[in-house]
């Protein structure tokens, strides 16, 4: 999963919820203008901004290790 595919759960998240950008951006202490970038894609979105909204949202983030020869392979993808 990359930041264009979190962008785009978020959005539909947010949408399902009934939730305008600017509210999700009150409810998790962060500017419109970021949560606009964060559905977007920009890949420079500051992770603790971006997992507030993903906690007001209910969305939960799962990390899973990966060996150096999977990352060498995704890059060359």
């Amino acid at each position: 999963m990359n930041e264009i595919d979190i962008g785009r759960r978020i959005r539909a998240v947010r949408r399902a919820q009934g939730l305008r950008q600017d509210e999700v951006a009150a409810l998790s202490g962060v500017g419109a203008r970021f949560v606009s970038n964060l559905e977007n894609g920009k890949a420079t979105a500051e992770l603790g901004r971006t997992l507030r909204v993903l906690r007001v949202l209910g969305i939960e983030l799962h990390l899973s290790a990966r060996t150096w020869q999977d990352v060498e392979q995704l890059d060359a993808a």
